[in-house]
């Protein structure tokens, strides 16, 4: 029997629903993954007791990233969609959504941190976008990011791959609050300031903070996920990045 990539599990009365990766060390967000938490979302996100939900990984990180082999021409387009509907279904969440970030937290890791409502990670986290290494680049993060840290902040991190600390995501305004522990914090800010809400309101309050930001993320995604679909995977130069970091050999650009 294939045991599940997530873990489902309720608190407080069925008023906190937590959504646990569950194949650490490394937390891919493969198909699996993504099919798994968008079906426990589409059973229990509505739940009329619900306050928040909480996205948490197991192990000493949270997510190296979205399944590389699963974006090679021929997959990349069932993946694509199937996270960018994840995406969408999280920014759409009726209750507050919370991410706790340990260790790495990269690629499609942090695509997924970034649908929450309010990220907590430990100082010494690790986000960051690295596609554009593999000559690829990350369509909801392109759409996300600017949201969240603002058009400058976002391209860098976008354009350079690099990585940045918990530390320096909350000095950006990407992160809420930091801990080593960030689950337990997490945990604390639901029990002192969501446990106690009305939950109807809280569903009221969310609409009211998130609408214009799905909004704007639904209709950019759309032609973002084009873009990667119909021009980015016909050059030679990001099947090259993907095909050599599977085979672990440098990369030979053709710039084209």
């Amino acid at each position: 029997m294939t045991t599940s990539p997530i873990k489902v599990s309720w608190g407080h009365d069925a008023g906190l629903l937590t959504l646990t990766l569950a194949r650490p060390k490394r937390n891919i967000i493969d198909q699996a993954m993504v099919e798994a938490l968008q079906t426990a979302l589409e059973q229990h996100a509505h739940e009329p007791t619900l306050r928040a939900i909480l996205l948490q990984a197991e192990g000493p990180h949270f997510s190296f990233g979205a399944s590389v082999e699963e974006h090679l021409p021929g997959e990349c387009e069932q993946m694509l969609k199937s996270l960018h509907r994840l995406v969408l279904t999280l920014l759409d969440s009726p209750t507050p959504v919370l991410a706790a970030i340990q260790g790495q937290c990269l690629g499609g890791g942090l695509e997924l941190a970034c649908t929450a409502s309010l990220l907590f990670a430990a100082p010494n986290a690790t986000l960051g976008q690295p596609e554009i290494q593999l000559a690829v680049f990350a369509p909801a993060a392109s759409c996300l990011l600017p949201e969240l840290i603002g058009p400058a902040a976002a391209s860098d991190l976008l354009l350079s791959g690099r990585t940045i600390s918990g530390a320096d995501a909350k000095v950006c305004g990407l992160v809420t609050a930091l801990d080593n522990d960030p689950a337990a914090l997490a945990l604390a800010y639901f029990d002192q300031h969501l446990a106690s809400r009305s939950a109807s309101s809280l569903r009221l309050a969310t609409r009211a903070a998130r609408a214009d930001l799905a909004s704007r993320v639904r209709t950019r995604l759309a032609a973002v996920e084009q873009l990667y679909l119909d021009e980015l995977m016909t050059t030679h130069d990001a099947v090259e990045g993907l095909e050599a970091f599977l085979q672990k050999r440098s990369p030979r650009w053709q710039h084209r």
